[in-house]
């Protein structure tokens, strides 16, 4: 599994306890994350495999997986859940990320220097093998899919623009559960 999934360790054994049960519902693990604090938050990104998960999606996927939590019992401290979508400016941590979202912008983050440089910020270019393409000012650059510690859509006009019409060809319209349209005649006299 990837880093970009799941970071640290506890996030790992969190993401095996979890995805059986969001894959089982229909949906894909996004990103898993134990943030600390007063009370630490579980944070659970999921989508769908074609995209476009709703609330009523994150509440199914909450109760089952908080099912889980609770057998399995994995975090010793009390805790928080939150199950939400990727968001627009979603982050992208799997290699199939940079091949749907080929042509967007986005940041990415190497965990180690890559020519003097850990950030990039550039339109995403695809993938080719296990790298990552993308194109920065100064051209077309591959970076290995294993050197990439975040990455993250950037929010622009256009990405704003294709979400809009994803979810406009997602939402279906019932015509049964509207009435007919009557039309009164008037009598003339």
């Amino acid at each position: 599994m990837s880093d970009l999934i799941a970071k640290t360790a506890i996030d790992r054994r969190l993401a095996e306890i979890v995805t059986p049960t969001i894959e089982g519902l229909g949906f894909e693990l996004v990103r898993i994350r134990l943030m600390g604090g007063n009370t630490k938050t579980l944070q659970i990104m999921a989508d769908k495999p074609e995209g476009g998960i709703d609330v009523d999606d994150c509440g199914r996927i909450s109760v089952a997986v908080s099912a889980v939590l609770d057998v399995e019992d994995p975090i010793e401290d009390q805790y928080n859940l939150e199950v939400s979508s990727p968001g627009i400016d979603r982050p992208l941590t799997r290699l199939k990320d940079f091949d749907a979202w080929k042509g967007y912008e986005a940041k990415i983050e190497t965990g180690e220097l890559i020519d003097g440089r850990k950030r990039f910020k550039g339109v995403i270019a695809g993938t080719e093998g296990d790298e990552v393409l993308v194109e920065i000012e100064e051209g077309t650059i591959g970076l290995q899919f294993d050197w990439l510690a975040d990455a993250k859509l950037v929010l622009t006009d256009e990405l704003i623009t294709e979400m809009l019409r994803q979810k406009k060809a997602t939402e279906t319209v019932d015509e049964a559960a509207f009435d007919t349209i009557e039309e009164e005649t008037s009598e003339e006299e």
